[in-house]
């Protein structure tokens, strides 16, 4: 199941329809089903916690690989020094989901979250959420488009099991605060079959509900973006059309720029990356009061 292309990425462990904890982990959360497949999410629990929540969301070219929770932690560990409960979300993966289905999960993970807000000790007001490449996109969708449903074709020789997510989409799919490294902002130039990035083989007219920078107004969440330079994949003019949109809305945000940098850090430039996304959520997610009883 741990292919390089995360194939079956979201079923991995699926057989374990319960919570297993372990160490301040709890994995393989299940928050809904599709195509006989579970849905899942892992809980990483800090040692001190300050009541808000961090989702990251494990996509790259929108493939969710799964990877052993214990593995995951030391690259989330800061967030979780800094107490932060941490939700680790799979979405159904590409090759075989695509874009618009991502993010239809996405949401449901975070209803799910918000909804057993109690039971992780977390205030359902003071949730984040980032990601890198495809996951920075999927976080922007959370942030500036969080309650949009799709109503998406599913061919009778491909699909006929519709998702059911375990929380109703009734419940509130918002987010306090956003960090994007690298995202994608606008698909509609690039929805289409595709041999690298299989999960953007969707039909063209779709794009639009899929593209943060139609979504921006002036109620959105504060948002970070982080973007290099030499970025030759998700070229640096998506995060500056971002933060220009932003400005006009008079949405609070900042855009960094790694000088040098390509698609992805290395080294000092990847360390002050992840110091400034953990400032970003202490200032927008630390100070709560906790709503839980």
């Amino acid at each position: 199941m741990k292919n390089a292309r995360g194939y079956f990425a979201v079923i991995a462990c699926s057989l374990l329809l319960c919570s297993t904890a372990h160490s301040g982990i709890v994995a393989d959360v299940v928050y809904g089903h599709k195509d006989g497949m579970a849905l899942t999410y892992d809980v990483f629990e800090p040692e001190e916690p300050n009541g808000g929540a961090v989702l990251f969301m494990v996509s790259g070219g929108w493939f969710s690989v799964w990877q052993e929770p214990a593995q995951r932690q030391p690259s989330l560990q800061s967030l979780l020094d800094a107490g932060f409960t941490v939700f680790a979300v799979m979405h159904g993966s590409a090759p075989r989901f695509k874009v618009p289905e991502a993010v239809s999960d996405v949401r449901a993970a975070v209803r799910h979250i918000r909804a057993n807000a109690h039971r992780y000790g977390i205030d359902d007001a003071k949730i984040g959420v980032f990601g890198g490449s495809a996951g920075g996109h999927l976080s922007l969708m959370l942030g500036l488009n969080s309650e949009a449903e799709f109503d998406q074709p599913r061919p009778e020789d491909q699909r006929i099991l519709a998702p059911i997510y375990s929380v109703d989409a009734e419940v509130d799919g918002s987010v306090a605060a956003v960090v994007a490294y690298f995202p994608p902002a606008d698909l509609r130039n690039l929805a289409g079959p595709s041999e690298r990035f299989p999960a953007l083989d969707f039909a063209p007219e779709a794009a639009a509900a899929v593209s943060p920078i139609l979504f921006i107004s002036d109620d959105d969440p504060p948002t970070l973006l982080l973007h290099g330079d030499e970025d030759t994949l998700v070229p640096i003019s998506n995060s500056e059309v971002l933060s220009a949109a932003f400005d006009e809305a008079g949405v609070e945000n900042e855009f960094v720029v790694f000088k040098g940098a390509g698609h992805g850090f290395r080294g000092e430039q990847r360390a002050e990356a992840n110091a400034l996304m953990v400032s970003w959520f202490k200032a927008h997610l630390q100070d709560s009061t906790l709503t839980t009883d």
